[in-house]
């Protein structure tokens, strides 16, 4: 049973990576130098591979892609080796979009994302990840495929950092030098700020969903206990 979690682990993680930094290239060539169409591109793509892997996996593993998820959703035995999966499979993604392109296979990134802006943005983009996947798998659980695709497109367009919200993710932008790059010594601060607020997320979730005593129900769950 973990071997296949770990492989649909590793395998989610490598498509979605493969997507993402792929789109970026593919629209940073056709976009003509205009980076708004370029992040278009980039965005849509996501957002759709984001939906299919998630509504495609989630029943082996539970479609994590994401070492933050798996620390805040998973027993600790299974840190470790569903990091490394997720690690293994971004780094892969990786070699595959630029095996399509006709890239070197690895390429440190020279392209800087780092001051307190963007440090702010991860942990906004991570903090509303997490409370996507909670509440989502509360009230909406088959909707959590989309409902995290719509996050992830959102957050390209309103947090500075264009939303990496996973630290596998992260390192694996590292070694692409191309419009999804960010440049490893980029990379820390960016994922100190994606565990803060994927921890934020998920306890303000915790709190959210936690069952209220009896009189201090709202009119809300009082009519629906009467229906």
């Amino acid at each position: 049973m973990m071997r296949r979690i770990l492989a649909a682990e590793a395998l989610g993680t490598g498509l979605l990576v493969a997507t993402v930094v792929g789109s970026g290239i593919m629209g940073q060539r056709l976009a003509g130098g205009n980076i708004a169409i370029a992040l278009l591109a980039n965005t849509l793509a996501t957002g759709a591979a984001l939906y299919v892997l998630i509504t495609l996996l989630a029943p082996v593993s539970g479609a994590h892609f994401n070492p933050v998820v798996s620390a805040l959703l998973t027993p600790r035995r299974e840190w470790l080796p569903r990091m490394t999966a997720q690690g293994a499979g971004g780094v892969g993604g990786t070699v595959m979009a630029h095996l399509m392109f006709g890239l070197p296979l690895l390429s440190l990134s020279g392209k800087v994302r780092t001051g307190p802006d963007q440090w702010f943005a991860e942990a906004i983009a991570t903090f509303g990840l997490m409370l996507t996947i909670r509440l989502g798998v509360a009230h909406r659980s088959a909707s959590v495929p989309a409902l995290v695709a719509a996050w992830i497109v959102a957050a390209y367009w309103f947090t500075a950092s264009t939303s990496f919200a996973n630290p596998a993710v992260t390192i694996a932008r590292a070694l692409t030098d191309s419009f999804a790059g960010i440049r490893p010594v980029d990379v820390a601060p960016f994922i100190v700020a994606q565990i803060a607020g994927g921890v934020l997320g998920h306890r303000l979730a915790g709190w959210l969903l936690a069952p209220l005593p009896p009189s201090q129900e709202s009119p809300v769950h009082e009519s629906h206990h009467l229906a």
